[in-house]
């Protein structure tokens, strides 16, 4: 057994702090024991590990991730354990590493990674070396991640497994397909469903397609989360379409990563926060979750014009290698240089891109005499349309307005990292190294200009309580006896974020110990091995 004593238990659910011994007998908390001054020693025999000065909370519950295939490269999970993370939710923003049929491909950065092979070794080529999703959790389990994953299942995924990546509607015999896939993966223990509705394929979706998917796992109990058509110009539409579909269905629902996105957007904070404060008190929509930062992170190629898009990677490149083709899309992003050159080079795969890696469009248009859509344009072919890019395309202002809401949770948008290996090869955003630290500052007003919006303990029970309880995670998110082993021992005074856009890879600070499961996997700022993660099912 393991007490960890001397300190300041935040217990998850709001309550005021206090100070407490914690108990950890295998994988669950077998007691808490009140501390006053001069009490003596909790007797019995037991590994001690002393958190004088630290706060004693439950592990934090990345409400919004994508690490679903780099749980199996870095099983330690070094970039999320080492910022007190002890679960994350996968498969978001439509996009699952499975199932993976027809013409269904992994995304560019997942696809370039090579991954062990069931059994032992490692696949001597890159890509995926699983196509269903049991074969897939089948993988995660034998190589048991450091931190516990709920996985769901992406719609565009399975759009492009039943149909490919053709712009057009979904047919009566692709919907049955997506139905059937879908119904497989959740009773192997999928979540539920995603939509990345601005993402390939999934945008060429009519609304009826994604109600019909989302029946599905609302009869199975399932959950919807939902990287919404619109985050800008439609954002006031495209939450009435994710309303509609949560009334014609019935289902839980989840916005992904709220947002007012491009300057332009930046006034209807205050209708898109009334239409979803209505929502949320009807029961309409669980709530969101939001990184607390102002730049975007995704694929270079979002940028395009719909149609250039089109059908996925090899025509979206063979557009870019004709002239005449290539000359159109340049001419309909000109409309937007300004925009496009203040975008940040995130990670890339050819030596062309990795130079500018954390420098923006408009500095490499300058050095190489191009405007910022031609570099783009250059950069995407290069790259085979993996290039990673940041967006500073919102407001501080209206970020404080959307932490400020008690329904917003933390996500980092983003999959694990490490400084080293596979995975130190590339450029991410900060927010893979720094978003629960920043989350807390930015709620607890530590951040320069930031006001604050609330006190330590309501701070915790949003990265903690209130993320187990809206997607079902019985058994977590609160220090209490019998609540499952999942534990972080970090100094609030030094609970920062370190990680920059031209240094993502750098650790936060003052996370001193993390036990998962009862196991102690991060200790003095090293992971230890020890790694008791699991695959955690809907209740």
């Amino acid at each position: 057994m393991v007490l960890i004593e001397n300190g300041t238990v935040a217990d998850g659910t709001g309550a005021p702090s206090f100070p407490a011994d914690v108990a950890i007998d295998g994988d669950r908390i077998a007691d808490v024991f009140l501390r006053s001054p001069g009490s003596p020693p909790v007797p019995g025999d037991f590994e001690r590990l002393d958190a004088s000065g630290c706060l004693v909370t439950p592990g934090f519950i990345d409400v919004h991730a994508h690490s679903d295939t780099y749980l199996l490269i870095e099983p330690d999970a070094p970039s999320k354990i080492s910022q007190g993370i002890t679960t994350e939710i996968n498969g978001n923003c439509g996009g699952s590493c499975a199932p993976r049929f027809g013409e269904a491909r992994l995304s560019g950065d997942w696809a370039s990674m090579t991954y062990p092979l069931p059994g032992g070794g490692m696949s001597p080529v890159p890509g995926p070396v699983w196509r269903s999703f049991g074969e897939y959790r089948a993988l995660l389990e034998e190589t048991r991640p450091a931190v516990n994953t709920v996985q769901f299942v992406g719609h565009n995924t399975l759009r492009s497994s039943a149909m490919g990546y053709k712009p057009e509607k979904a047919g009566h015999d692709d919907l049955r397909r997506m139905s059937e896939m879908l119904e497989e993966c959740l009773d192997c223990g999928a979540h539920g469903l995603t939509t990345g509705l601005v993402y390939q394929p999934g945008k060429w979706s009519a609304p009826e397609e994604v109600e019909t998917l989302a029946a599905v796992a609302a009869a199975r109990g399932g959950f919807y989360a939902t990287h919404m058509r619109s985050e800008g110009d439609s954002i006031l539409e495209a939450i009435d379409e994710v309303l509609d579909l949560v009334r014609k269905t019935g289902i839980r629902a989840e916005i992904s990563h709220l947002k007012t996105s491009g300057r332009r957007n930046w006034g209807k904070i205050g209708a898109v926060l009334d239409k979803l404060e209505g929502a949320v008190a009807s029961g309409l929509v669980l709530g969101s979750d939001r990184y607390p930062y102002c730049q975007a992170g995704t694929d270079l190629d979002v940028i395009l014009p719909d149609w250039a898009g089109a059908g996925g990677r090899d025509p979206e490149l063979a557009r870019l290698r004709d002239p005449a083709q290539r000359a159109r899309i340049e001419k309909e992003l000109s409309a937007r240089e300004d925009e496009l050159a203040a975008i940040t080079v995130g990670g890339g795969w050819s030596g062309m891109v990795r130079e500018w890696c954390g420098r923006t469009l408009g500095e490499a248009a300058r050095a190489m005499g191009a405007t910022a859509a031609r570099t783009a344009c250059e950069f995407i072919l290069a790259d085979e349309t993996r290039t990673g890019a940041f967006f500073p395309w919102m407001c501080r202002e209206n970020l404080q307005k959307i932490l400020s809401r008690p329904w917003v949770l933390a996500g980092s948008d983003a999959s694990l990292r490490a400084p080293s290996g596979q995975l130190g090869a590339d450029h991410p955003h900060p927010r893979a190294y720094g978003t629960m630290p920043r989350f807390f500052r930015m709620l607890t007003g530590r951040i320069e200009g930031c006001a604050r919006i609330c006190g330590r303990e309501e701070a915790v029970r949003r990265m903690t309580s209130a993320a187990a309880r809206r997607f079902g995670l019985r058994g977590r998110g609160e220090i209490a006896k019998g609540a499952f082993a999942d534990v972080a021992v970090w100094r609030e005074d030094s609970f920062a974020d370190l990680a920059s856009y031209d240094k993502p890879h750098v650790f936060s600070s003052g996370v001193e110990a993390v036990f998962v499961n009862g196991a102690l996997s991060f200790r003095d700022g090293r992971c230890t091995g020890a790694r008791a993660g699991r695959f955690l099912e809907r209740a």
